[in-house]
């Protein structure tokens, strides 16, 4: 079910969506809302909603949401629904509650200090060919826009092999990273190959957007069907 609004910041939207989402949990049986927000930013608050993770209040679960525009989630409407939903999941267990997640590509460097930090833990020979490949982005600073228009116009060649490598590698590794710790190893495994794929989609998304056309709305399209709702 995709659920949208005809404006972005609009609160008398935002409490329909929210209210139309919480009927399909409850009626419907619904177990993962699917947002347009990047990946890591919503993860923080999917713990939270599931009773997982350190925060104290929908609002600082929230905190993660700095890049622009803040407000599409940071705002009473979407605490008003976290609050709703985990209080919903505080009823079931652990398999069984809604998740909230993030379908957007925008995270580069947020994702890859993500996988980082996840191989830091799992396997330190990995988290430092990591560091090697996504170092193919650090003369761009923060600025992704600055590596697309440089890999376009060829003054530097792209970062493409580096970050489909680092994708494969991870997957190549995900049996025996997956069954470390049970349930919880699981899904820091799959958190992590999810950051890695939106590093992977990303670099092609920043490197297609100086070509014109739709290529790149085309490309996060495919990667986030929720932005096309």
């Amino acid at each position: 079910m995709l659920i949208g609004e005809s404006t972005h910041g609009t609160h008398e939207f935002y409490r329909i969506r929210a209210d139309v989402t919480r009927a399909l949990v409850e009626r419907r049986g619904f177990t993962v809302v699917a947002v347009e927000a990047d990946w890591p930013d919503a993860y923080r608050a999917n713990r939270w909603v599931r009773l997982l993770g350190d925060d104290e209040s929908a609002e600082t679960a929230l905190s993660d949401f700095t890049r622009f525009p803040r407000w599409m989630w940071r705002n009473r409407q979407v605490v008003r629904f976290l609050r709703w939903l985990r209080g919903h999941n505080a009823e079931r267990p652990l398999p069984e509650r809604v998740g909230f997640y993030g379908l957007d590509l925008y995270s580069l460097h947020r994702s890859m200090a993500c996988v980082i930090e996840y191989l830091d833990k799992v396997d330190p020979a990995a988290a430092r060919i990591a560091r090697r490949r996504y170092g193919c982005f650090d003369v761009f600073g923060e600025d992704p826009q600055a590596y697309g228009h440089a890999a376009f116009t060829r003054v530097t060649r792209s970062c493409e092999d580096e970050v489909v490598e680092q994708l494969i590698a991870l997957q190549q590794s995900a049996i025996a990273y997956a069954q470390r710790d049970g349930w919880i190893a699981a899904d820091e495994y799959f958190v992590a190959e999810q950051n890695a794929r939106v590093i992977k989609d990303a670099e092609a998304y920043y490197r297609a957007m100086f070509r014109g056309g739709a290529e790149s709305w085309n490309l996060r399209d495919r990667h986030n069907p929720a932005s096309s709702g």
